[in-house]
């Protein structure tokens, strides 16, 4: 089964650049170690929420941009795989000494695919993604995931090009920040991770106008997640390789 590892993380806004050029080096060493994608972009158009949201999740100061990537896998041993072979990489090898971001605060989880429609376009720096996190019912998978679909269908139809929901598998509690806090997940909840892939923000931005005024984002009222935690972003490509 395909597995999505996802993470969030805060880079200074002056230094997307060398953010830019890590993640070039890092995304063919990743695909080497079984990985079938990895993908950074870059914070865009990222909301401040009343009580939880992307800034407040990875704790980003002014003069920093929140970063969303992930990394999809064949499944989730071959994940494990990799980055256990990063942690292993003696110094003086291919993952760089220095990162360009603080990696104390970044946040990550592993997913199982509840809804993947569509068709991404690799590669493409046009490409923009809205990305979200949710506290979800742990009992309501089944349930969450027929959402997902109805939803996919309905992004899909207003021009998206792949529509990704994934149930959190593996959510790793942090000594600073983590995927738990960032929702506020409690102790009878689960995450959910879903982002939509776009050919342009022109597009994303059509489309969402297109959904709001009409019936298609009812669903999203029918309890399954609670939406005053949810934190979300609109972010452009930076690499997807």
């Amino acid at each position: 089964m395909t597995y999505v590892s996802a993470a969030m993380l805060a880079v200074p806004t002056a230094g997307k650049a060398a953010y830019a050029e890590f993640s070039t080096v890092m995304a063919p060493m990743i695909r080497g170690l079984g990985a079938l994608r990895a993908v950074d972009a870059w914070g865009d158009d990222v909301p401040a929420g009343q009580r939880t949201d992307m800034f407040r999740a990875v704790e980003a100061t002014p003069d920093e941009t929140p970063v969303f990537s992930w990394i999809e896998f064949p499944d989730a041993e071959t994940a494990e795989a990799c980055f256990a072979a990063m942690m292993a990489e003696p110094e003086g090898g291919q993952v760089p000494q220095e990162m360009p971001f603080d990696g104390a605060r970044m946040i990550f989880a592993g997913f199982e695919p509840l809804c993947d429609r569509g068709a991404a376009r690799p590669g493409d720096a046009e490409v923009y993604v809205d990305a979200a996190l949710f506290p979800v019912a742990a009992d309501a998978r089944e349930a969450y995931a027929a959402r997902a679909v109805r939803m996919a269908e309905a992004f899909l139809e207003v021009g998206a090009l792949r529509c990704f929901d994934g149930w959190g598998v593996y959510v790793p509690e942090g000594k600073r920040t983590d995927m738990r806090r960032a929702v506020a997940l409690g102790p009878d909840e689960a995450l959910a991770m879903g982002f939509i892939e776009w050919p342009s923000k022109a597009v994303r931005d059509a489309g969402w106008v297109k959904l709001m005024e009409g019936p298609s984002l009812s669903g999203l009222d029918d309890g399954l997640a609670d939406m005053a935690r949810m934190i979300q972003g609109g972010f452009s490509m930076l690499v997807d390789a």
